[in-house]
């Protein structure tokens, strides 16, 4: 696709569970400059779905208002990702009769939207046809058909699919910010973008990205995406089990994971003191640390294990041969890569942006993944189409649905 003009600003807005991130870039002759950023804690979404529209509404405003200041520019239009235990992804396939005996981008326009054709409830829509190859004729791997000669063409896609509800409160949040949205991206898809090579995404790879309310998977394999999956276990998973093993508030069970949370037990020197505050007023207690990597290390090893679950079933436990990236905020926790390449048996890294220029040395974090992801993605798409009036789009898909049941009827 065409890539973005030099000097043109596009920001990424990572409305998360825990926080809302907004990221400043920048497009330059060399790629990419991240100019500036914005972060605000979230409490309006629940498992990466708007539960306060008054609360994720504050908490974007603020996340724009410092990444404007810092950016020294206005932001009006955002890309945005999305995330949830809605989200679902199947393959599909699209045929279509070649009229000039060659592919054009008509062509291929044609059998994308022919691929696309499929039943979905009247409460889904579709947010992603991603190409996965292209057939022609009977040659098959192809990933540019343009061009080529051919009597009939063929495409194999991936269909991600979510909420309409879902995807329409978070623009609608957006637009109450006053901002448009360009785009609304997968964030497993947006977070790939920011964290793997071209070189991964051919031999096949797996990104796992542990956000604050769900832990969201992509599978590449031959450069294209092949499967997506959403399991609804996160950091807060993480900190609630800290909460109620050590009795303490949830504020500081959050605040003893990131200082002194490990996910693998064994780390850690059986020694090493914490001093865990209690709650309604009781004195402060002091005990192990390890105790606490206890309490992390079986949740973590859930994660990993439903992860490797959706691997095999899915029959794509051989195609890893780059192994497996993690990524988001949660994969901070030291031991991480090692429990996961326990589990999961193959290399595991940790994820953080790179091929950007400008804030490097800020953004070199699991954090800003998603938020990075989505400059990115925004930079190499130029399909934009601004999400204002969705509540029309839906209001049409239930009268044509009624029109047909009733002539079923009558």
């Amino acid at each position: 696709m065409a890539k973005q003009k030099a000097g043109e600003i596009i920001v990424g807005l990572d409305i998360g569970t825990t926080k809302i991130c907004a990221i400043v870039g920048e497009v330059t002759e060399e790629g990419i400059d991240i100019i500036g950023i914005g972060m605000h804690p979230s409490t309006g979404l629940r498992k990466g779905v708007v539960v306060n529209i008054e609360s994720t509404v504050a908490s974007i405003r603020r996340a724009i208002d410092e990444a404007e200041a810092m950016a020294g520019t206005e932001i009006s239009t955002v890309y945005t990702g999305i995330a949830g235990g809605h989200i679902k992804g199947f393959g599909s396939r699209g045929v279509v009769a070649l009229k000039d005996k060659e592919v054009r981008e008509a062509d291929i326009a044609r059998v994308i939207e022919q691929a696309k054709t499929i039943n979905i409830p009247v409460d889904r829509e579709v947010i992603h046809v991603l190409p996965q190859e292209f057939i022609v004729d009977d040659q098959s791997g192809i990933k540019e058909p343009l061009g080529m000669s051919g009597v009939r063409l063929e495409a194999k896609v991936h269909i991600v699919t979510g909420a309409v509800a879902s995807a329409q409160n978070i623009v609608k949040c957006a637009n109450r910010t006053g901002l448009n949205v360009a785009d609304i991206v997968l964030q497993p898809l947006a977070s790939s973008e920011s964290v793997l090579t071209e070189e991964e995404r051919d031999l096949g790879i797996c990104l796992v990205d542990i956000g604050g309310g769900t832990t969201d998977i992509a599978i590449f394999s031959g450069g294209a995406i092949a499967h997506t999956a959403v399991i609804a276990l996160g950091g807060h998973n993480l900190t609630n089990d800290i909460a109620v093993g050590l009795r303490t508030p949830v504020h500081e069970a959050e605040k003893i994971k990131q200082k002194y949370g490990c996910a693998l037990a064994s780390m850690v020197d059986k020694q090493e003191m914490i001093e865990v505050p209690s709650v309604g007023g009781r004195q402060p207690r002091v005990m192990g640390r390890q105790i606490l990597c206890e309490i992390l290390e079986p949740r973590v090893e859930e994660i990993f294990q439903l992860v490797q679950s959706e691997v095999e079933r899915n029959g794509f436990a051989e195609m890893l041969t780059s192994g497996v990236v993690i990524t988001g905020g949660s994969t901070l926790l030291p031991g991480m890569n090692e429990l996961a390449e326990e589990i999961m048996g193959v290399p595991v890294r940790r994820g953080t942006p790179a091929g950007i220029g400008g804030l490097v040395d800020v953004v070199r974090s699991p954090i800003y993944a998603t938020g990075v992801g989505l400059v990115v993605y925004g930079a190499r798409h130029t399909d934009r189409r601004l999400f204002r009036i969705r509540e029309e789009n839906v209001f049409k898909k239930v009268k044509s649905r009624m029109r047909d049941w009733l002539q079923e009827v009558f």
